[in-house]
């Protein structure tokens, strides 16, 4: 008969989360904390608990893991967003979350800023298939940003707000790295009022 012991360690295998699935948090852990080219893949491997051929098999290489590391945190900031804004009935909030959500979130991230920022500017020339794909993944992201308060701005004018929206994404981009750069939450808030200035005084023309 198994020992208490014994049953105890198979089930703790058995809810131990894959090898893939600790690759990725161990590399959303180390690249959110301390950056992406600073982290070499041995590390990745010791905190993961994972052999290197696990990880080439499971995704190829370190630029592979680090697009798979932005897309997962491109899903998780959508369905925060989507839960923030469930109960939200107007534009005017649903554009304001995006600022609400990052002031509260910034010390937490120990004022990292944006980590897609962040990531684009570790690949400043990108040379390689990969790394074009890693600024992809960056790019996503903040497409996607767009589109929302591009569709929430045509809403509320009621006519197409292209333009409009990439002020507001201006605003938001600006206030993300003025919050890394001073430490402080300051630049976002300054950046959250001047949409509230934007949302209540917008310029004429919203075409382009």
């Amino acid at each position: 008969m198994a020992t208490a012991k014994a049953r105890s360690g198979r089930t703790a295998r058995r809810n131990r989360p894959t090898p893939r699935q600790r690759l990725l948090e161990s590399a959303t852990h180390l690249f959110t904390s301390e950056g992406i080219r600073v982290i070499g893949i041995d590390r990745i491997l010791r905190e993961a608990d994972v052999a290197k051929a696990s990880l080439y098999s499971l995704y190829g290489s370190k630029d592979a893991l680090v697009i798979a590391y932005l897309e997962a945190m491109d899903q998780k900031w959508r369905a925060s967003y989507a839960e923030y804004t469930a109960t939200m009935t107007t534009p005017d909030e649903k554009i304001l979350a995006f600022f609400d959500i990052s002031i509260a979130e910034e010390p937490g991230k120990n004022f990292r800023g944006s980590h897609f920022q962040n990531a684009a500017t570790e690949y400043p020339c990108p040379e390689t298939e990969a790394e074009h794909g890693i600024l992809q993944a960056v790019f996503a992201h903040r497409a996607w940003r767009l589109e929302v308060l591009a569709a929430l701005l045509t809403e509320k004018n009621g006519y197409p707000s292209h333009g409009q929206a990439k002020q507001m994404l201006v605003l938001l981009d600006g206030g993300l790295a003025g919050a890394r750069l001073t430490r402080n939450i300051e630049p976002l808030q300054y950046a959250r009022d001047l949409a509230i200035s934007l949302l209540a005084a917008p310029p004429a023309d919203y075409s382009i």
